[in-house]
């Protein structure tokens, strides 16, 4: 069934989905969806998000309700944070962004039709297919980023432990905070603690904590991070940075969800969900005994991998943004512009430091600022060369037409991708076939651009 309140949508869907030779129906509304349901009795319901009337998030729980045989696929031009995690924490099957590639969504369908088979032979979903659970973590509209959404989203209502990984700066603690703080235990306690800022005899005790005369200075009994927890999360920041005796210490209680405090005989058990990040390459590490392979496996039973910000470039004007009007607010200052030219600056720049390093340049940039907008010479932003950026745009003679900004770019982001059309065509925000076009206005010379 497809429902959406724009009426060329839902015969260009329907044209496609006939012609493969799908049996289908439509509603123009989710109300009139809601009135078929029962009569036709769909597999799979695609419903776009904001309609007139009941939205398709609200179809979607009534859906959940009477019908929780049947699997949504939500559709939208709304790719932001808080749609993705309600359309997931809502019991979504999977969650697309218009402009759909129509061989993608396809593609979904047929993974959501296999799976129901699954479930009615009682065979385990495979591998990798979404499951209808929830969501939440920093600023961003790319691709990369919805499906780091989508992944929070489907990890948040169990204590499954997750492995993160990134760079120094991708946002590690914030994505084990959204898991957390979309879970049902979010009322319980987050706790967070940097391996690497403690000797491995201070990290055991602050994690699993100690008895009186444990040792020299422990005048009383100290409650560990475990203990303080309760049924909440474990942060382990730098996982990667811990060592072997103390990576089988915490494998014990993974295995036993059990713990010691330092200096006591009597166990101790912990609900506390483990989730642990780290920057570095723990196969590496595991191959020259640094770390456990047991710990490793037991660590990652899911995994995410955040994308650099480099990888995600579309994500910078949305991030500067909502960067800049955090550190006006903080500070108390009116700043609220971001000129062209330093957005072209900011689009330059590498950023090796990622997230966390765009955060302290605004912050700096707002402190500096004496009017209501940022200028290039409030940036000490190093090149990739380690000169400093220019402070100010390049000879107008330089700058070019918007068709030719726009083959520049697709064409870096081609080599960036090493020429996979697809990848490309994820980071770019686009369909496939629009790509495709694209390319194609370049071989002939002529070249329309979408304003």
């Amino acid at each position: 069934m497809l429902v959406d309140d724009d009426p060329a949508v839902l015969v260009s869907l329907e044209f496609h989905f006939l012609r493969a030779n799908f049996e289908v129906r439509t509603a123009a509304s989710a109300e009139e969806a809601l009135g078929m349901l029962h009569e036709y009795r769909p597999d799979v319901v695609l419903t776009d998000v904001q309609m007139g009337g009941m939205s398709g998030l609200e179809l979607l729980e009534a859906v959940n309700r009477g019908m929780p045989e049947v699997d949504v696929i939500v559709i939208t031009g709304y790719e932001d944070m808080r749609t993705t995690i309600g359309a997931i924490r809502s019991g979504a099957y999977d969650y697309l962004v218009k402009p759909v590639d129509l061989e993608q969504l396809e593609l979904v369908l047929n993974r959501c039709l296999r799976d129901r088979a699954a479930r009615r032979r009682g065979s385990p979903a495979p591998a990798g297919a979404p499951a209808p659970e929830r969501m939440e973590a920093g600023v961003g509209r790319s691709p990369l980023m919805i499906e780091i959404y989508k992944l929070i989203g489907m990890l948040s209502s169990s204590r499954t432990p997750v492995l993160i990984r990134g760079e120094t700066g991708t946002g590690k603690e914030l994505v084990a905070s959204a898991i957390h703080n979309y879970s049902p235990w979010s009322g319980e306690p987050f706790v967070a603690i940097n391996c690497t800022a403690l000797a491995e005899s201070l990290l055991e005790s602050e994690l699993f904590g100690h008895v009186k005369g444990a040792f020299t200075g422990a005048l009383g009994d100290r409650r560990g991070k475990f203990e303080l927890a309760g049924s909440g999360t474990i942060f382990l920041d730098e996982i990667g940075d811990t060592t072997p005796a103390f990576q089988a210490k915490l494998l014990r209680v993974l295995q036993a969800r059990e713990f010691y405090p330092v200096g006591s005989e009597r166990p101790r058990k912990t609900q506390a969900r483990v989730i642990a990040a780290t920057h570095r390459p723990i196969e590496e590490l595991v191959r020259q005994g640094q770390f456990r392979e047991d710990l490793y496996f037991r660590l990652r039973v899911v995994e995410i991998n955040l994308p650099p910000l480099r990888e995600r470039s579309e994500d910078i004007p949305i991030l500067a943004e909502h960067l800049l009007s955090r550190a006006a607010r903080e500070l108390g200052k009116d700043v609220r512009i971001i000129p062209p030219r330093v957005m072209q600056l900011l689009h330059e720049h590498p950023w090796p430091g990622n997230v966390r390093e765009m955060e302290n340049a605004i912050t700096r940039a707002v402190v500096l600022a004496h009017g209501p907008a940022l200028s290039p010479e409030h940036f000490a932003l190093q090149g990739a060369s380690g000169r400093p950026a220019p402070e100010s745009g390049p000879a107008e003679d330089d700058i070019g037409t918007l068709a030719q900004a726009q083959r520049r770019h697709v064409e870096r982001v081609l080599a960036h991708t090493g020429g996979n059309k697809s990848r490309a065509a994820r980071i770019l925000g686009i369909s496939r076939p629009r790509l495709d076009r694209l390319l194609a206005q370049y071989q002939s010379g002529v070249v329309e651009v979408e304003v």
